[in-house]
């Protein structure tokens, strides 16, 4: 499988796999204007994971962030515009199923009724353990050496997960509710080493802590302080495989010292980092309710 590729449209495509049930991307964007592009479309539908960074992907009037919670759902034939709210690169890991394969694996009501096929969504969150999937995907897919019946596999078990009931369920938040969540996703992952207050988010969204607080777990089914936690540790997912120094990497993404990331990473993925790095993969906890893993 090959490891890299020249850029092509700003694009990078690290590693690739294709057989005819699934093909797999992993591929980095090198960013661009901060208003939307010119409108694009995609000849076949793609399940995408973003993984590092972040960005806004529009389809007609409806916005969609794109950050290393979600999932993306690219329709094939459906317009969308790309804009980069933050300066910098993002990376994500794109699949194509064959259409027999999605329609196996999606929901119903997630797909639309149209004659080509494609999602009635643009997005949903995932948890972290579907993060960590991810990442052993990643971790295998350049490398000759591994069995693609062993991507295929993981890649289908990763599909299937983020389509599931383990995936937030749709809110009754209104469009306004959903654009202030949308502003600040976009505010935290502009920094993720920051420690944030509610007050600071809250003064930089012109609103109150409290109001905050109860609009973004209407809309993303869950606290805001772990929705951020849930971004930077993923973020660390990425960056283990290069950086040696776990204390670095701790201070690097916010954290008071090693054990209080060593402590938060093992919480969520059931593993020390250091051994994460060794046998990327999948965490055996199961999640609760918020998307996190019991002590």
């Amino acid at each position: 499988m090959p490891t890299s590729r020249a850029p092509t449209n700003g694009l990078t495509v690290i590693a690739t796999m294709d057989t005819p049930s699934v093909s797999v991307r992993d591929m980095v964007c090198h960013g661009g204007c901060v208003h939307a592009s010119p409108e694009e479309c995609t000849d076949a539908t793609h399940v995408v994971f973003p993984y590092r960074g972040i960005y806004l992907r529009h389809v007609a009037r409806d916005q969609a962030v794109a950050d290393a919670n979600h999932v993306l759902f690219f329709n094939a034939g459906e317009g969308y515009r790309v804009a980069h709210p933050i300066r910098g690169s993002d990376a994500s890991l794109s699949l194509r199923l064959d259409a027999a394969v999605l329609e196996e694996l999606a929901p119903q009501a997630l797909l639309n009724k149209r004659s080509v096929q494609g999602f009635r969504v643009q997005h949903r969150r995932i948890d972290s353990m579907t993060q960590a999937r991810v990442a052993g995907i990643r971790h295998h897919l350049g490398k000759d050496s591994t069995d693609r019946l062993h991507i295929e596999s993981l890649a289908l078990e990763l599909v299937s997960r983020s389509l599931g009931p383990r995936t937030s369920q749709p809110s009754d938040a209104t469009h306004g509710q959903r654009r202030l969540a949308d502003r600040v996703k976009v505010l935290l992952a502009s920094d993720l080493s920051r420690r944030w207050t509610l007050a600071e988010i809250g003064a930089g969204m012109g609103a109150s802590p409290v109001y905050l607080t109860q609009v973004f777990r209407r809309v993303e089914g869950m606290p805001l302080y772990r929705y951020h936690l849930q971004l930077r540790l993923a973020r660390a997912l990425d960056l283990l495989a290069t950086r040696r120094d776990v204390s670095s990497l701790a201070a690097d993404l916010g954290f008071s010292s090693h054990s209080h990331f060593t402590a938060a990473f093992r919480q969520v993925y059931g593993t020390s980092p250091t051994t994460f790095r060794c046998t990327p993969g999948t965490p055996t906890r199961l999640a609760n309710k918020d998307g996190l893993y019991a002590a």
